[in-house]
């Protein structure tokens, strides 16, 4: 005889040959022939037009390699000029204004209320 684990006793019962060695309902057998495709369509590889696609940009990383590894005394988050300052002391004065209002709310609610 033949046994399987039933999950939902969770003990094991008889079963057929087939079941026993397919666990969980899993059955043996890949299909001999592949499924036909549903949505066929000619595809056409851009490397085998001669026309660059739109999309496509030209490399910008030796150049921002050659920006971010040079030695000129500036810090790395401020080698892009204006708009890194400018990103670098808003960060700043948000986080300070934020350590702040912090300080502000905890003295507040440590202080006790007047009756």
């Amino acid at each position: 005889m033949y046994y399987k684990f039933s999950g939902f006793p969770g003990r094991l019962s008889g079963s057929k040959p087939a079941l026993a060695y397919c666990p969980q309902g899993l059955r043996p057998g890949v299909p001999s022939q592949p499924q036909p495709m549903m949505f066929t369509t000619p595809t056409k590889v851009a490397s085998h037009s001669g026309e660059m696609v739109q999309y496509l940009r030209a490399n910008r990383v030796p150049d921002l390699q050659r920006l971010f590894q040079s030695s000129d005394g500036v810090p790395v988050h401020l080698k892009r000029g204006v708009p890194d300052k400018l990103l670098y002391r808003t960060t700043m004065a948000l986080t300070i204004g934020g350590t702040l209002y912090c300080l502000v709310a905890l003295y507040m609610a440590s202080q006790s209320r007047k009756r």
